[in-house]
């Protein structure tokens, strides 16, 4: 991890009949309605992720957990202190 990206852990559920990120004390729970196949869900993460934290998809990668629930995801352009801020402000906003 460099200082100019942060990482983060997030377990995913796929084929939801809803799709969100919540946060449950330590753990942020992803729901997206995609199956895991083709990787569709991965990319559903990804892209739910990236808006609740208010950042570009494109700064997003699955670092660990790619065929997992349990998945890490490494957020290029913040560093851990920024990232802690935003998963604080989002959810005081949920």
């Amino acid at each position: 991890m460099t200082r100019d990206s942060a990482r983060i852990k997030v377990i995913v559920t796929p084929k939801s009949s809803r799709r969100e990120v919540k946060a449950v004390g330590d753990d942020i729970l992803v729901r997206v309605t995609a199956a895991p196949t083709e990787g569709k869900a991965n990319q559903m993460c990804l892209a739910l992720v990236a808006d609740w934290l208010g950042v570009a998809k494109s700064h997003l990668r699955i670092v660990r957990g790619g065929r997992s629930r349990e998945k890490i995801i490494s957020i290029a352009g913040l560093d851990q202190e920024e990232l802690d801020r935003r998963i604080r402000a989002a959810k005081r906003a949920s």
